[in-house]
């Protein structure tokens, strides 16, 4: 028997469906969805919640001409289904042919790339106004989640909204969730709105200027449409806040909606995980120690808590010892800042393609003020991820503000000796990035104390070539040291820096009486990144330098192997362009 959705090609084809067509249209794209995020992994609980909602959105809207413009984009997946890219979920050999986030390069029913949150509304403002000042007339539409609200730049749309004398239409999917469980005074609204079907006196919508209305069951097609119906080419800035079911049509899901967020391939298969030693238990296990030693310490998170493995029995243990602030990283580096002011032991775990949204809170309220807070940055290194969670730019971006230390252990026992030192340091800010990847584990012990800073490590000693060795690029330069000696007799100095934010100056001069040539390897973007100090240090000197690094690029899921083939990142590359220079 044909499918629903093998009629459904643009949509042009949902206007024509009846009630019961789009509710079995509904069940075939959660069974599409399943089975291929299964299968590659994604965002699971999110999208199978918003699938009416999408389908009656563009049963009544015209887009591309009204314009959808969804936040974060872990709800997007619907979308896609019914603008020209359903072989993306229904052919398995398509898989990996569209990114998991909405892309104008992909469909023109897209308008902006999009993939860090509580972005919609202001991106909606903007589109909204550029369109009354040409004088045009089509809807605008933002669809934004309960847990989106908690981000800064969301109230900050909301309040600009209010401003409008014209068509916006802000549609608020609550499913009573973040990522994990929303934190947070508005929440409190929120329910309160939910119980008395949209009629509680106190309104935060309303409150900051805008229309509202309420859906109780976002799956109710005939509700949506109405609702859709009244408010499409309204003249007037409005909220439509939908209650929905995260991870709906999925019984695992709908009971572990933080689990099945963003899930890994296989999740339906039962396959038992193997418990492994990594810098993710590693760091858990520190943190619960430490508390039970010294009750002024803290954990936070931004919404984040899985990337971390804080799970909730684990942060049950940590008790009045953890914070989750909501999807507010500017508020959780300001929130570190003071607490480390005022004499307590914070630590932010933050990822780093998430630090790009505070910069000016590291700088101000953290640096600026000298606060002796923790914050360890996960996930930094080149990856082959889509093009709104790279982690490469970390290092350019806090390296160069003033104050900050900021450490690059190379295995577990030097990261755990660096943090338990910034923690108990009260002199500096101090950030870690922690290796990403498989745990590295010596077995050495290192000094607690890096209180002396810039103070490189020469790990062994050689002449004419020095490789500076970066992070959990250390392996790299010991493979890069082997070979070299192997194909060409030379013996290198190896080097591991420590220190991403300084040069150590007496042990790079004195390389300069036996060493013609010193390479950097760092596991990020060279324009702005730790090689580029060693490269103007010898500036004016005989020594040559080679740096080794990633482009400054956006790339979107270019595999690994591709990319360290691009960046002369594989020992083969480096050694042949060793060889050149000599």
């Amino acid at each position: 028997m044909e499918k629903i959705l093998d009629k459904i090609n643009s949509p042009a084809d949902v206007k024509g469906l009846e009630i019961s067509e789009m509710n079995t249209l509904s069940q075939e794209i959660r069974e599409y969805i399943i089975k291929k995020v299964n299968t590659t992994g994604g965002h699971m609980a999110p999208n199978l919640g918003i699938v009416e909602t999408t389908i009656a959105l563009h049963y009544v809207f015209n887009s591309p001409e009204d314009k959808i413009i969804f936040d974060v984009s872990h709800q997007c997946y619907p979308h896609k289904f019914l603008t020209g890219r359903k072989e993306g979920f229904t052919d398995c050999n398509k898989y990996y042919k569209y990114s998991g986030y909405t892309n104008p390069d992909e469909s023109e029913h897209d308008l902006f790339v999009v993939g860090h949150t509580s972005t919609s509304v202001s991106l909606a403002v903007g589109a909204a106004k550029a369109r009354d000042l040409k004088n045009e007339k089509e809807n605008i539409i933002a669809i934004i989640g309960d847990g989106s609200l908690s981000g800064g730049e969301a109230f900050e749309g909301l309040n600009n909204a209010a401003e409008l004398n014209s068509n916006i239409i802000i549609i608020v999917n609550d499913n009573e969730m973040s990522i994990a469980e929303n934190h947070g005074g508005l929440y409190k609204n929120l329910r309160q709105l939910r119980e008395t079907k949209g009629k509680a006196e106190n309104n935060f919508f309303k409150s900051m200027g805008l229309d509202y209305l309420y859906i109780e069951n976002g799956h109710d097609f005939n509700e949506l449409i109405e609702t859709f119906k009244k408010v499409k080419d309204i003249t007037k800035p409005i909220v439509i806040h939908i209650h929905t079911i995260k991870g709906k049509g999925l019984e695992q899901a709908e009971a572990n909606k933080e689990k099945f967020h963003w899930v890994m391939p296989g999740v339906l298969d039962n396959k038992p995980m193997p418990e492994e030693e990594s810098y993710v238990s590693i760091t858990k296990e520190y943190i619960l120690q430490k508390i039970q030693d010294d009750k002024t310490v803290l954990a936070i998170s931004a919404a984040t808590p899985g990337a971390y493995g804080f799970t909730p029995d684990f942060r049950e243990k940590l008790g009045q010892h953890y914070t989750d602030v909501g999807i507010a990283e500017e508020h959780a580096v300001a929130y570190a800042s003071a607490m480390a002011k005022c004499g307590a032991k914070p630590i932010l775990s933050i990822l780093s393609s998430f630090s790009q949204r505070t910069y000016d809170q590291l700088s101000q309220d953290l640096c600026l003020n000298n606060s002796p807070a923790t914050i360890l940055l996960h996930w930094g290194g080149i990856s082959g991820a889509d093009m709104t969670h790279l982690g490469c730019f970390d290092i350019p971006l806090i390296s160069n503000i003033p104050n900050i230390v900021y450490l690059a252990p190379t295995c577990k026992e030097e990261y755990l000796a660096m943090l338990d030192w910034s923690v108990e340091q009260t002199k500096y800010p101090v950030a870690i990035r922690v290796p990403f990847g498989e745990l590295v584990s010596t077995g050495k012990e290192y000094a607690k104390d890096y209180s002396q800073l810039n103070k490189y490590l020469v790990t062994e000693q050689g002449k004419d070539v020095a490789i500076i060795a970066l992070g959990n690029f250390y392996q790299l330069g010991e493979t890069i040291k082997k070979r070299l000696y192997t194909e060409t007799g030379i013996n290198a100095t190896l080097i591991n820096p420590r220190y991403i934010t300084g040069i150590d100056e007496d042990v790079l001069n004195e390389l300069k009486s036996d060493h013609k040539l010193v390479v950097t390897l760092e596991n990020g973007v060279l324009d702005g990144g730790y090689g580029e100090k060693i490269s103007r240090f010898y500036g004016a000197s005989d020594v040559k330098v080679l740096n080794f690094g990633a482009k400054k690029e956006f790339t979107d899921r270019v595999p690994m192997c591709e990319l360290y083939e691009r960046y002369h990142l594989t020992p083969n590359l480096i050694i042949s362009d060793i060889k050149k220079v000599l």
